[in-house]
C-alpha cells in the first residue's frame, strides 16, 4: 500500500481510501446501499487498517449520522492511534427538518461540525468537505466559515466535493484574496466507465494543485464482475439491481468489461481489481475510495494495489473507454498542438 502526499500539503495518504457509506442502513436509500451495523462494519475496518489503509472517509448525511457513530465507535474499539489514521467527513446535506439544517452556509456548517465531532468521538476531523455545491449561499460565506474551523483546530484541512471546475477556482480565488484556508482536495466520481471528469476537473486539479478523491470507483458495482451483457443482474442483493447509480452508458460500459476481463484473465486479477488498477495509474489520482460489504469484497479491493498495467495495456482500455470529442476540447487540442510540440522538444 502506498501513501502519496495529499494535494499540496504535507500529509501522506493512502492510495485507497476506506469509505463508510455501506455503515449502518436500516431502510430507504441508505439500506439499499449497505446495513452494516458495529460488528461487521467494526471488522472492515480493522481489515483495512491492516492493509497499511490509513484514510476513511464518511459523512454525515450517511445513514442519518449512524454510519459516522459505527465509524467512531470502531476506531475506538480497536484502539487505532488517532495520529495513524486520516478521517475525513462531510458536511452539506439535510440533517433535519428545519429551513437552515442544510446548505454550506456558516450556520449549518458549524452546527455540522460540532455533530460529526461528537458522533466520531474525536477532537478534530482531518478532512472536512462541502458535500455539494449550495446555489443559496455566496461562497465567501463557505470559505469564512471553514476557515474559522481550521483556525480553531476544529479541522485540519478542507474539501469538495461534486463541485464543477469553475465553482472550485472561484473558491479558491476568494481564499487567496482574503487569505484564507484553501480546499486542498476534490472528491469526484470518476471511473474508466465515466471518464466525464477529464474534460474540465482534472486539467483544473493539475493546475491548481488539489488532491483528487475518487467515489464511486466501480461506478456502483457495475464494474464488479458480476454483469455482463448476457447476465446483467448475476446477483439478487446486487446494489444496482436496488439503485442504479451513478448514471452509466452501458453498451460502452460492456465493451469496457470485455478488454478488462481478457487483461484480468491474463493476470489472474478480477475485472474489479483492473478497474480500480486503471484508477491507481492516473496521475491525477491520489486515493480511491472503497466501500465494502463483506470482508472477501474488501480484499479484492485491496489487492488491486498490486495490480501492474502495462503502457499497452493501459492504451487498450483508454482506447475502448475513452470519451466522445466535444467542443472546445477538439478545438484546444487542435490549435495547442504546434505549441505542445514546441514544449516538448524544448525539454528534451
Amino acid at each position: 500500500m502506498r501513501h502519496v502526499p495529499f494535494g499540496r500539503t504535507g500529509l501522506f495518504v493512502s492510495e485507497l481510501c476506506l469509505g463508510t457509506m455501506t455503515f449502518g442502513g436500516t431502510d430507504g436509500m441508505w439500506g439499499k446501499i449497505g446495513m452494516l451495523q458495529q460488528a461487521e462494519a467494526e471488522r472492515l475496518v480493522g481489515q483495512a487498517i491492516d492493509a497499511g489503509i490509513n484514510f476513511i472517509d464518511t459523512a454525515d448525511v450517511y445513514a442519518g449520522g449512524v454510519s459516522e457513530q459505527i465509524t467512531g465507535n470502531a476506531l475506538r474499539n480497536l484502539k487505532v492511534p488517532r495520529d495513524s489514521v486520516v478521517v475525513a467527513t462531510k458536511v452539506f446535506g439535510e440533517t433535519g427538518p428545519g429551513a437552515n439544517m442544510r446548505g454550506a452556509t456558516r450556520s449549518h456548517i458549524l452546527d455540522g461540525v460540532k455533530a460529526s465531532l461528537k458522533r466520531l468521538q474525536l477532537d478534530h476531523i482531518d478532512l472536512y468537505q462541502i458535500h455539494g455545491f449550495d446555489p443559496a449561499t455566496p461562497i465567501e460565506e463557505t470559505m469564512r466559515a471553514l476557515d474559522q474551523l481550521v483556525r480553531h483546530g476544529h479541522v485540519r484541512y478542507i474539501g469538495v466535493s461534486n463541485w464543477a471546475a469553475w465553482q472550485v477556482v472561484k473558491a479558491l480565488g476568494i481564499a487567496e484574496r482574503l487569505g484564507l484556508a484553501r480546499f486542498e482536495s476534490l472528491q469526484a466520481y470518476y471511473t474508466v466507465a465515466g471518464r466525464d471528469l477529464e474534460r474540465e476537473i482534472v486539467p483544473m486539479l493539475q493546475s491548481e494543485g488539489l488532491g483528487l478523491m475518487v467515489w464511486s470507483p466501480l461506478a456502483g458495482g457495475f464494474l464488479s464482475g458480476k454483469y455482463t451483457r448476457q447476465q446483467q443482474a448475476a446477483e439478487k442483493d446486487s446494489r444496482r439491481l436496488a439503485f442504479d447509480f451513478p448514471p452509466v452508458d452501458k453498451e460502452r460500459a460492456f465493451d469496457v468489461i470485455d478488454v478488462m476481463r481478457q487483461i484480468g484473465e491474463a493476470k489472474g486479477a478480477s475485472v474489479a481489481q483492473v478497474a480500480l488498477a486503471w484508477l491507481l495509474h492516473q496521475p491525477q489520482v491520489t486515493s480511491v475510495i472503497i466501500g465494502a460489504k463483506r470482508p472477501d469484497q474488501l480484499a479484492d479491493n485491496i489487492q488491486a494495489t498490486g495490480v501492474k498495467l502495462s503502457a499497452e495495456e493501459l492504451a487498450r482500455i483508454g482506447e475502448v473507454s475513452q470519451l466522445p470529442k466535444e467542443y472546445p476540447g477538439w478545438m484546444l487540442e487542435r490549435q495547442g498542438d504546434v505549441r505542445r510540440k514546441q514544449l516538448a522538444d524544448a525539454r528534451r
